[in-house]
């Protein structure tokens, strides 16, 4: 149940009404009143009680990890939820066992699950939340596997004066690559493509390029 019509003597009972209907909290809902009611003559003639709408207001950091949590109990995965919070990002790290088959070959299953997770924070949300999926500390691992990955690149292009592309990659990890890359002077990089097949490509700058 997430919206009901309550009535009561008053608005203040009819709203009394609504959040013991939805089990909730007067910061959990949002209150629209319908009808506030009248007296009556001597109380009974005329009398019309008074009547509220109550929404239940979505906290998409609930609806977010509710989700998760339902997906890896579908997939019998035996694992916890921590969550963090830090502004607008939010962080899942999850803890257990066989948590490689949520991660996925090169995070692949992760970066999936991720960004379904963050469709459902942000289908009713009125703010943009930036939902982090990690496990077993692989998000560091994999930037750190970037950062190498990048160097190496970076400098195969300038050694061999060709551009090189990368396989698609999500965002934040073009991203990785981009700040690792960006003092090098002899290169460039930029993506291209479209989602989900959008990727990186480190090339050498030409002399017309560092002026």
């Amino acid at each position: 149940m997430k919206e009901v019509t309550a009535s009561g003597l008053t608005v203040n009972e009819a709203v009394e009404d609504a959040l013991n209907q939805l089990k909730a909290t007067r910061e959990e809902v949002e209150i629209t009143i319908l009808d506030e009611g009248k007296k009556g003559i001597l109380g009974i003639f005329g009398k019309r009680p008074a009547t509220v709408n109550a929404k239940l207001i979505q906290d998409p950091v609930k609806a977010a990890q509710a989700f998760l949590s339902n997906i890896i109990e579908k997939m019998e995965i035996d694992a916890q939820i921590e969550t963090k919070r830090s502004g607008k990002s939010v962080t899942f790290q999850l803890t257990g066992d066989k948590l490689a088959v949520l991660i996925g070959k090169r995070g692949q299953t992760l970066n999936s699950l991720q960004y379904l997770t963050q469709l459902v924070a942000n289908r009713n949300s009125n703010h943009y939340v930036q939902i982090t999926i990690d496990a077993e500390d692989y998000r560091n691992r994999r930037k750190d596997t970037l950062n190498q990955l990048a160097a190496r690149l970076a400098q195969q292009a300038i050694r061999t004066s060709k551009s090189v592309s990368l396989e698609p990659m999500p965002s934040y990890e073009r991203k990785v690559i981009h700040a690792a890359l960006s003092a090098y002077k002899e290169i460039k990089t930029y993506s291209v493509g479209e989602e989900p097949n959008r990727h990186l490509v480190i090339s050498p700058k030409q002399k017309t390029d560092s002026k």
